[in-house]
């Protein structure tokens, strides 16, 4: 009884003064470093918060286009799958490419026979052009003719009015014995014979004339007759721009990836028919990638162009994607909600009054430096942070 006692009363003793002080200081100065680190903590977070914008609201997109056939028919080959990857310059699909390359042959032989018919005018043209050069030296040679029969008429003339005036002279002379009988038949003889000679030289000039009024028309109808190529050569345009037309539906029967790309919303299969700009599948531009972040409006005055930042994907939290801050958004959608809507007279605002204001979103576009071809998808989340130049 008296050992178990002893041992009691040993237990209770109560605990010596320095002690109480020691225990008391160290819990002050754990209280104290507790909310030292605590507010170093929160001004990290803040420093962070506010030189280093971040956010989740972030969405990953790329440049996609449609695919559409430029000429119609049935599908020969479609070597692609939905959600391949293909490189640029592989084939995608192609058409069926026979009644292209009929039509290529058609309007080529259309051209080919419009050159011969050019050849053949030429030839036809240029022989027309040697009738009207042979008709104008005959022009010019019946004028001599006609300028000579002139002559002959005037020379006749001439004769012809001697021997008349000759005759009636000699006549009264004839009464008076002054000259013979044969002096008188000889003047008549000769007057007759250079009427005759006026009248053939007269028919020579009429029948020369003649024919140059002749050699005239046919010269008319020869410079008349001769064409000239305008009509073929205006006609060469339509045949050329015909063969240019089929082969680029030719060309097209072939469609190449324009980049590299992914194949996506395939919704056509081998065989079937295809129609002039009906959407077959889209292509996925693989060769950028951006994060669109959505920051507040209050955050945009410490996000320049040019800066550094970093992208986190959904599919792959913890692998880092460096990015550069291609462009900053300077408007948004109004909120019909806040500020009412604008219309023709007066503006429609609203009444309510809301105690939280909700600060504003502007879109932060973000080019990913080192996408993954394989991990990167159109409208998958992310979180992007801003971390300066």
């Amino acid at each position: 009884m008296d050992a178990q006692s002893d041992s009691n009363s040993k237990t209770v003793t109560p605990a010596a003064p320095e002690e109480l002080n020691s225990r008391k200081l160290v819990g002050r100065w754990l209280s104290v470093g507790i909310v030292a680190s605590a507010a170093v903590l929160g001004l990290i977070i803040l420093y962070k918060t506010n030189y280093h914008p971040r956010t989740d609201d972030a969405t990953v997109l790329a440049n996609y286009i449609g695919i559409a056939p430029q000429v119609e028919g049935p599908l020969a080959r479609l070597p692609i799958q939905d959600n391949q990857f293909v490189r640029k310059g592989e084939l995608l699909f192609e058409i069926d490419e026979r009644p292209f390359q009929y039509a290529l042959e058609r309007a080529l032989s259309d051209q080919a026979t419009l050159e011969g018919q050019i050849v053949d005018e030429t030839r036809r043209i240029a022989a027309l052009k040697s009738a009207v050069t042979v008709s104008e030296a005959n022009i010019h040679s019946v004028e001599a003719d006609v300028v000579t029969a002139e002559k002959g008429v005037t020379r006749a003339q001439a004769e012809w009015e001697y021997a008349n005036t000759n005759l009636h002279r000699l006549v009264p002379l004839l009464r008076t014995q002054a000259v013979s009988a044969d002096d008188v038949d000889k003047a008549r003889t000769s007057e007759t014979m250079t009427q005759q000679a006026l009248r053939q030289a007269q028919s020579q000039l009429i029948f020369a004339q003649a024919r140059l009024k002749s050699a005239e028309a046919q010269h008319e109808q020869a410079v008349n007759a001769v064409t000239t190529l305008e009509s073929l050569i205006n006609q060469r345009g339509s045949k050329e721009a015909a063969v240019k037309r089929a082969r680029y539906d030719l060309e097209n029967c072939k469609v190449y990836a324009p980049f590299e790309a992914r194949v996506t919303n395939l919704t056509i299969s081998e065989g079937a028919y295809a129609h002039v700009g009906q959407q077959m599948f889209i292509l996925i531009d693989a060769r950028r990638w951006w994060a669109v972040a959505n920051f507040r409006e209050g955050e945009l005055e410490r996000i320049k162009q040019g800066m550094r930042a970093d992208v986190y994907v959904m599919s792959r939290p913890g692998h880092r994607f460096s990015g550069t801050v291609e462009s900053i958004s300077f408007g948004v959608t109004p909120n019909a909600d806040v500020i009412g809507t604008f219309q023709s007279g007066l503006p429609d605002v609203q009444r309510t009054l809301n105690w939280v204001h909700l600060a504003s979103r502007y879109p932060v576009r973000v080019l990913v430096d080192n996408p993954e071809p394989e991990l990167f998808r159109i409208s998958e989340s992310a979180v992007v942070i801003i971390r300066g130049r």
